[in-house]
């Protein structure tokens, strides 16, 4: 049962009835939208929908609410309350959280996941660094982001499909090819100049340390040509698999890893050049190929082919997104970091250009992650000097801590992730402080079982009347609404926010309220209770790729 669905429809036909009988003038009803106020006192629903019809009907919003007020026929409503110009607090009989308790009871493990009668196929495109080095903590921050959304998602209804973009041509092969030539002739006493934009960090010298170890000096003997031929492929494997191996770590899957050099190969650059100059938004200028942007918006036409032949960045990105379109997704979402944020509306020109709907385009900027701790900024990394990677910040607070604190904040916000709260097993601490209330319920169950209680189910939910038994049972009534409204606004932090606050009535509740010793049928009703919770702390906790653990 969804109260705002149940609410909103009596709102809206009672509004039709007010239209019919003339009251107001004939016009369009806006959407009736239910909020949840701040204070308790404001009841437990408010809506500013006599505002909002008194400007389509042009009637006094007053006379909307008092209608309202007086016509209203829902079950559930015990009184309603109009506020300052025409807010309307509506005030629900006690029935309605008994009933909703036995919904979601009577839902299982299936609460909270949605299900749309056309679910939008979707790709979400994340992370794609380079396989040229480790990643850092700002990949980090955009897989969790990324996994979470996907997640999210899913459980809205959508059909979702996640990806992986390999930049595995252009220069940064060539530059990680040269870096760790220049590397392995240093280790076998060459003297030789580092690449200007060669790659310096310490893994380059541990992949050339590797290849002396397993080969020698074999390569030594060969043009340097063939040597860099050698070393772009066993970097490009090792690199590539050390990226999986802690994507996977930190509980990251992917559908599809999509290679670069697959559209040189099969020549789709050149393809979508072609279809772009047949529309007229491709055109010649100064011995290169330029894209016609500023026609759908651009600040400037943009490069795609040089004059010496050789494709752009853009060139092989935009071959990339008429793929995904051509695979037949009716939204592409990417997550990009904040370096990226002038890219978005060239990308958007040329989807435009090719034919494609732009708005079926979405781009999320993640905003920077700044690593503290114990009060101080961190810049480097311990063990080597340079930018701190994933894979040491797993080593550090964990997976579950990473995840959690990376999606806690709106990706508009810049991060500032507090290394040593992330440490802490105190309730300061928000992933330890979810994680405890579903490491309690197990410790309840656990009790239960050794005692000889089982939940045999009940229909005495209307026993639970205590205030902290209210408010949770409310706050779980808000999931799946919750759930929607992040998927549609593609915001995973409500789903870490949401969490805390369930967490917070839960451990009110397990202070408050006893299950053990008391009355038969209360106790079943509570233990029914606890095990709404325990799913909804798991499935949320699930979205995000936090565990949730039986014992802490």
């Amino acid at each position: 049962m969804n109260i705002k669905d149940v609410l909103g429809k009596s709102i809206r036909e009672t509004a039709q009835k007010a239209i019919r009988e003339g009251v107001f003038k004939e016009g369009p009803l806006p959407e009736v939208v239910l909020e949840v106020p701040p204070k308790k006192e404001f009841g437990d629903f408010s809506s500013n929908f006599a505002m909002q019809s008194a400007r389509s009907l042009h009637c006094n919003p007053r006379l909307m609410a008092q209608y309202l007020q007086k016509n209203l026929a829902c079950a559930y409503v015990d009184r309603i309350e109009i506020a300052g110009p025409g807010f309307i607090n509506f005030y629900l009989k006690a029935n309605w959280v008994s009933e909703l308790l036995a919904a979601m009871v009577a839902a299982g493990k299936d609460y909270g996941n949605l299900h749309l009668e056309h679910p939008e196929k979707v790709q979400i495109e994340f992370v794609s660094a380079n396989p040229t080095g480790p990643l850092h903590v700002g990949h980090g921050r955009g897989a969790a982001v990324g996994s979470s959304l996907a997640s999210l998602l899913e459980a809205a209804g959508y059909d979702v499909e996640r990806e992986y973009y390999i930049n595995d041509a252009g220069n940064q092969m060539q530059n990680l090819a040269a870096s760790v030539n220049a590397r392995y002739l240093e280790l076998l006493g060459q003297k030789v100049e580092f690449p200007e934009n060669g790659y310096h960090g310490h893994d380059i010298i541990e992949t050339a340390q590797r290849i002396v170890k397993k080969y020698g000096d074999k390569f030594l003997h060969l043009s340097e040509a063939e040597r860099l031929e050698q070393f772009k492929t066993i970097a490009y494997k090792e690199k590539l698999a050390a990226l999986k191996e802690d994507l996977e770590a930190f509980n990251v899957h992917y559908d599809v890893w999509f290679s670069e050099q697959t559209l040189h190969d099969a020549h789709k650059i050149d393809e979508a050049c072609e279809l772009l100059k047949a529309k007229g938004y491709m055109y010649e200028k100064d011995g290169a190929l330029w894209l016609k942007s500023t026609a759908f918006g651009d600040d400037k036409d943009r490069v795609v082919i040089r004059d010496n032949g050789v494709p752009t960045y853009l060139a092989a990105d935009i071959a990339y997104h008429k793929n995904k379109f051509e695979r037949g997704f009716d939204r592409v979402i990417n997550v990009w970091g904040a370096d990226h944020h002038g890219y978005i509306a060239r990308m958007k020109a040329a989807m435009a250009a090719l034919g494609y709907n732009p708005e079926h385009l979405e781009i999320l900027i993640l905003q920077l992650v700044s690593l503290y701790r114990n009060g101080e900024l961190v810049k480097m990394s311990k063990r080597t000097g340079q930018t701190v990677t994933l894979n040491e910040l797993i080593e550090e607070v964990g997976a579950d801590a990473a995840r959690f604190f990376f999606v806690m904040r709106s990706i508009d916000s810049q991060l500032d992730f507090d290394l040593t709260l992330a440490t802490e097993k105190s309730n300061d601490n928000p992933v330890f402080y979810v994680q405890y209330a579903h490491a309690r319920i197990c410790s309840i169950l656990k009790q239960m079982q050794e005692v000889g209680v089982r939940l045999e189910g009940t229909d005495k939910y209307d026993l639970l009347v205590e205030p902290t038994e209210v408010e949770l049972i409310k706050k779980l009534g808000e999931y799946p609404d919750l759930i929607a409204t992040a998927a549609q606004d593609r915001a995973v932090h409500r789903v870490a926010f949401y969490l805390q606050e369930l967490a917070g009535l839960f451990h009110s509740f397990y202070n408050q309220c006893r299950i053990i010793g008391v009355d038969h049928d209360l106790q079943q009703a509570r233990l029914a209770l606890v095990m709404v919770v325990k799913h909804v702390l798991e499935h949320a906790l699930g979205i995000l790729g936090v565990s949730a653990p039986d014992h802490m």
